[in-house]
C-alpha cells in the first residue's frame, strides 16, 4: 500500500507515525494516510488531501467516532486538537494492553457522493504545507478494526423494532418535565447509556399508532445538533422515548452563563433550529430545559414536536401554559417559526440573567403555569436587557427576538447572518467543554460538602 507522508522524509519523528484512514461513502473502501510530524497536522490539510481523494464532492468537516461509538463533528484546528488527543490517548490504552494499534477513522461529509474512482492505486499529489511527491492508495475490501460499532448500525440495532422495555435498566432519574420523567438507562443488549423519557398518558390504541408513526421522521434526523434519537415504546398508559445521552444535562439547572460560552450554546441552538426548520419542523417548545450539553462542548435540542398527536395528548393530559411561549401563542393565534424565535430570545434572556425575565413570573416548579400568570407578556412590553452588562450585538439579538409582533422578528438566515452569532461561530467547543466540566466539579464538591 502507498501511504501519503507529511513533513521531512530525513527526521525522524518524535513519535510513531499517525495513520489516518479515510473512510470513503457508499462503501467505496478507504485511503491510509500517514502523518508525521502530527502535531502540526491542521484541519485545512485534511480538507485538501479528502478533495483530493473525493475530487467530485465538496467536503467541509469530517467525523470520528468516540468511545461510544458517536459520531463527533471536525470543523476547525481545535476540534482536530480535540480528535487527536482522544486518539493518541486510545493509542496508549492499546499499546499498554498489548492490542493492534489501530489507525485513526475519519469519515468525510461530503455534499454529494464522489464519482468514479480507482479503486486500484489513485495517487494525489499534495503541495502547500501537506506533503511533497507522495501518494496516498484506496484499498476496497480493508478489514474493520473499529472497536466499537458505528453511530449508524447502534442506530439500527436499537431501531429495528427491538427496542422494549426488557432491554432497559433505569439507573438514575435526570429531571421531570413536559408530563414525564427522564432516566438515564442502559440499553442491555448493545451496552448504550440512553436517556429515556417516561410520559404517562391515557390514550386510545389508534392513537398510539398515529403517535409511533409520526416518531418515524426523528430516524432521520441527521444534525450534530439534534438529539439522537434511537427509538419509542408503548407499555399499558405509558410512552417511553429513547435518545442520546448528554452528560451535561440541560441549561435550565445551571447558573448564569457568561456571554462567552453562551454565545457559543447560541450558535449551536440557532443551528439546530434552522435545521428542524428546513425540514418543516416546528419546535414548539424551545426552553433551557430543552437544551441539552455534554463534556465535549456540544449543544444539542431536544423534545422537538415533530409528533402533533403526542404534543396535544399531552397538552390535554397535563394543563397548563408555557411560559417561553411567545405573546401570539399565549393569545390562541396563529404558530410559526417567528414563535419559536421569540422562545429562543427569552430563553437565552433567562440563562444570561440567571433568574426568568419577567419578575413577576414566579417559575419555580417547572414551565407550566396558569393562562392568567402570563397575561403580562401579552399585556407589557418585552424585556430588555442592560447594555452596560452584555455586549451590544447580544442585546440586539435578544430584542430582536423578542419583538411583539411576530413579523418583526429575524427569519432564520437573519438569526445566522446575525452579529451575535457570526462572532461566536468559530466552532470551539472547548470553550463550552471547559464551562461544563468546571461547573459540573463544582457542584460534586459542593455536594460532598453539604454530606
Amino acid at each position: 500500500m502507498l501511504l501519503l507522508a507529511l513533513g521531512d522524509p530525513g527526521m525522524e519523528p518524535a513519535r510513531p507515525a499517525l495513520v489516518i484512514r479515510i473512510r470513503i461513502p457508499d462503501g467505496g473502501g478507504a485511503v491510509d494516510w500517514t502523518v508525521h510530524p502530527a502535531p502540526q497536522l491542521l484541519f485545512r490539510d485534511v480538507l485538501d488531501v479528502i478533495s483530493q481523494v473525493l475530487p467530485d464532492a465538496t467536503t467541509t468537516a469530517f467525523e470520528y467516532e468516540d468511545e461510544d461509538g458517536d459520531r463527533i463533528t471536525v470543523r476547525s484546528d481545535e476540534e482536530m486538537k480535540a480528535m487527536l488527543s482522544y486518539y493518541y490517548t486510545t493509542v496508549m490504552e492499546q499499546q499498554g494492553n498489548g492490542q493492534l494499534i489501530v489507525p485513526l477513522q475519519i469519515y468525510p461529509r461530503a455534499c454529494k457522493p464522489p464519482g468514479k474512482r480507482n479503486i486500484h492505486g489513485l495517487k494525489v499529489n499534495t503541495r502547500a504545507g501537506s506533503a511533497n511527491n507522495s501518494s496516498v492508495a484506496i484499498t476496497d475490501s480493508l478489514p474493520s478494526h473499529s472497536l466499537k460499532k458505528s453511530s449508524a448500525e447502534l442506530k439500527k440495532i436499537l431501531a429495528n423494532g427491538q427496542m422494549n422495555e426488557q432491554d432497559i435498566r433505569y439507573r438514575d432519574i435526570l429531571g421531570h418535565g413536559n408530563g414525564g420523567t427522564v432516566y438515564k438507562a442502559n440499553h442491555v443488549p448493545s451496552g448504550k447509556i440512553l436517556a429515556v423519557k417516561v410520559i404517562p398518558l391515557d390514550i386510545t390504541l389508534e392513537l398510539q399508532k398515529q403517535i409511533m408513526s409520526e416518531l418515524e421522521i426523528l430516524y432521520k434526523c441527521d444534525s450534530s445538533y439534534i438529539i439522537g434519537f434511537y427509538g419509542a415504546f408503548f407499555v399499558e398508559n405509558r410512552i417511553s422515548l429513547c435518545t442520546e445521552f448528554m452528560d451535561g444535562g440541560s441549561l435550565d439547572v445551571y447558573r448564569k452563563i457568561p456571554e462567552h460560552v453562551l454565545g457559543r450554546i447560541a450558535v449551536a441552538v440557532v443551528k439546530g433550529l434552522t435545521y428542524l426548520w428546513s425540514l418543516k419542523i416546528l419546535h414548539r417548545d424551545v426552553k433551557p430545559s430543552n437544551m441539552l450539553v455534554n463534556t465535549r462542548g456540544q449543544v444539542k435540542l431536544c423534545d422537538f414536536g415533530v409528533s402533533t398527536q403526542l404534543v396535544n395528548s399531552i397538552a390535554k393530559t397535563y394543563v397548563g401554559t408555557n411560559a417561553y411561549m411567545a405573546p401570539e401563542r399565549i393569545s390562541g393565534e396563529q404558530y410559526g417559526i417567528h414563535s419559536d424565535v421569540w422562545s429562543l430570545g427569552i430563553s437565552f434572556m433567562e440563562l444570561a440573567l440567571g433568574r426568568f425575565p419577567y419578575p413577576q413570573i414566579q417559575k419555580n416548579q417547572g414551565s407550566l403555569m396558569p393562562l392568567q400568570l402570563l397575561q403580562c407578556i401579552v399585556d407589557e412590553e418585552s424585556p430588555v436587557l442592560p447594555v452596560g452588562e452584555f455586549s451590544e450585538p447580544f442585546v440586539h439579538f435578544i430584542t430582536q427576538c423578542m419583538r411583539k409582533q411576530p413579523k418583526e422578528r429575524p427569519a432564520p438566515e437573519e438569526l445566522m447572518g446575525h452579529l451575535f452569532i457570526v462572532q461566536y461561530n468559530d466552532g470551539n467547543a472547548e470553550v463550552v467543554s471547559m464551562w461544563v466540566c468546571r461547573t459540573l466539579e463544582e457542584r460534586r464538591l459542593q455536594q460532598q460538602g453539604s454530606q
